[in-house]
Formats: structure tokens, C-alpha cells, sequence
């Protein structure tokens, strides 16, 4: 309920303005930038160095170490990732698109960068290995609760729920405009496609619908799953579409086929790590795909015959 809610509060948000969407995304932003800044410094300050003793701890489980688990895991979490394609369906909403997106692209991977650099050394020179490891995504707070005490548990708590808040706002702002364009040419259902005052209403409460049935149907971890799965497939049919055509796109083609091979190697690992794990949610983002194949075809069929209706004259 509170899940839904909060997705809720978000369309409501969307659906009232984009310039109204942008400030109070601002505000989360800078305010979360400044609460994970805090958490860091007070972590790095109150901090001893047992990396060394972190690392070994963790080379005794072999399957969690080293290059190919650093890999498994950053595949399975690529969801987190999906900002940085969203800057680019902001370009009918952006001042100098041709300029800015580019700009906001790399400066949001280089600042993400440091982020969690700077967040990465506080924790393991502040919270011992045996801790991070016990704990989990909970580490963060054990540790600033250790520090800090109650209050340094809330504040990473209260950063986790306005980074939250803020993916939730920019997925549907980002998604529901590309929604619009895919609606608009056909391959989903035109009511889609329908905005006001230049806001995909429609795509909007549609991504908060099916967005509050899988929270419904399988929990957070599987819409964490099948948003990584899904992303990486995409973008690694964009990447090779993009190879394609480098010439038309000035892309470097070394840079493209990385790409390429990274993206191809994460899919692998996904797909390795839900079928020996999770083969029950493996199962379930199976089923998904096979209803959404089948939502395709039902719009290329409206499509086809809406293109023949036109030719002849017969709008529908």
C-alpha cells in the first residue's frame, strides 16, 4: 500500500506540470546529494583502514568474489543504470538538446561516479567487513547507526527513500514520454499517445498501473531483476543498432563494440544467475515477455489495418 502510494503521489506529480516535476526533482536530488555527502565524511573521519582485511574476508567465498562477481552483480542491479538513458527522452522538454544532453550525460556518470567512490571507502574504513557482509543493502545504516548512533541510521534511511523517490519521479517522466512517441507510431495503443499541454497523461497513469501490479504480483527483487534484464537486452540491441549505422551517428566503432561485448556478458551472467538461483522468477519474467509479445502483435494487427483504412479512405 505504501509502495503504491508513494507511485501515486508521483503521477499526480507528472500529470500537474513538467516544470513542477523538475524543481521538486531538484530538491530530492541536491537534498539526497547533501545527506549522502554527510554520511561520507563522517564515515571516511570516524573510519580505520581494513580494506585489506575487507578483501580477504571476501575471497573466501569464491563465487562472491573477484572480477566475474563484481560483473553478475552490476548486471543484476543495471535497473539502477537507466538514468542515464532517461536524460535522453527529456530532448522535446531541453534547452539545446544537442548540446546539453551530451553534457548531462557525462557529467551525471562522472559525478555518480565519485558518489559512490567517496560512499565505498567511507563504509569500509568505518563498518567492519563482518558487518558489511552480514548485513547487506542494510550495511549502510548499521554502519551510520554504529557512528552516529539512531539518528545516523535515519539519515541514510531518509537518503535511501528520497533516491528512491526521485528514480520513481524520473522513470516516469522518461518512460512515459517515450511511451507517447512508441504509441504514436503505432506499436502501442493510441490512447497512449494522447497529451495535454504537451504531459502523455495517458503513458503516465499507465506506467503507474502496470507499475503497481508488479509490486502486487512479485515484490520489489523481481521488478529489480526484470527491469535489469529488460534494460540490458534493449541496450544491447541499441548498442548494435547504433553499430550499424556509426556512420550516420559519428560513433567510435572501438567504443560501440565494448559496449557490445560488456552488454552481451552481462545478459549471460543475468540469465546464468536467475536460472541456478532464482529460476522461479526466471519463470515469471518469461511469462511477462510472452503477455507482452502478445500485446505487440495485437497492436501491429490495429496498425496494419489502420495503414490499410487510410489508403483507402476509411478512417476508423
Amino acid at each position: 500500500m505504501v509502495a503504491v502510494g508513494i507511485i501515486a503521489i508521483f503521477t499526480g506529480i507528472n500529470i500537474w506540470s513538467v516544470k513542477g516535476m523538475g524543481k521538486i526533482e531538484d530538491i530530492i536530488v541536491y537534498t539526497k546529494l547533501v545527506v549522502l555527502l554527510i554520511i561520507s565524511v563522517v564515515l571516511i573521519q570516524n573510519g580505520a583502514p581494513n580494506i585489506q582485511n575487507f578483501i580477504s574476508n571476501l575471497s573466501v567465498d569464491a563465487g562472491k568474489s573477484g572480477i566475474l562477481g563484481l560483473l553478475t552483480v552490476s548486471a543484476i542491479t543495471f535497473v539502477a543504470y537507466e538514468g542515464f538513458q532517461l536524460v535522453n527522452n527529456a530532448v522535446n522538454e531541453m534547452n539545446h538538446p544537442k548540446k546539453n544532453i551530451g553534457r548531462a550525460i557525462y557529467l551525471s556518470i562522472i559525478i555518480v561516479m565519485v558518489i559512490y567512490l567517496v560512499i565505498s571507502i567511507g563504509a569500509l574504513l568505518a563498518i567492519p567487513a563482518e558487518d558489511i557482509i552480514q548485513n547487506k543493502e542494510y550495511a549502510l545504516a548499521a554502519g551510520a547507526r554504529k557512528v552516529l548512533g539512531r539518528f545516523g541510521a535515519v539519515l541514510v534511511i531518509f537518503g535511501a527513500l528520497l533516491a528512491s523517490s526521485s528514480a520513481i519521479s524520473g522513470t516516469l517522466f522518461g518512460a512515459s514520454h517515450q511511451i507517447a512517441v512508441v504509441s504514436k507510431n503505432g506499436y502501442m495503443p493510441r490512447v497512449l499517445s494522447k497529451r495535454k499541454k504537451h504531459i502523455p497523461i495517458n503513458g503516465i497513469i499507465a506506467m503507474a498501473v502496470v507499475a503497481s501490479l508488479l509490486i502486487l504480483a512479485g515484490g520489489l527483487e523481481l521488478i529489480l531483476e526484470f527491469g535489469s534484464i529488460t534494460f540490458l537486452g534493449v541496450s544491447l540491441l541499441m548498442a548494435l543498432a547504433n553499430f550499424k549505422i556509426r556512420k550516420q551517428t559519428k560513433s567510435s566503432p572501438i567504443i560501440t563494440m565494448f559496449a557490445l561485448v560488456l552488454l552481451a556478458l552481462s545478459c549471460l551472467l543475468v540469465l546464468y544467475y536467475e536460472f541456478t538461483q532464482a529460476l522461479h522468477q526466471m519463470l515469471f519474467i518469461i511469462a511477462i515477455y510472452i503477455a507482452d509479445r502478445h500485446c505487440f502483435h495485437i497492436c501491429e494487427e490495429k496498425r496494419s489495418y489502420y495503414r490499410k483504412s487510410q489508403k483507402f479512405g476509411e478512417r476508423k
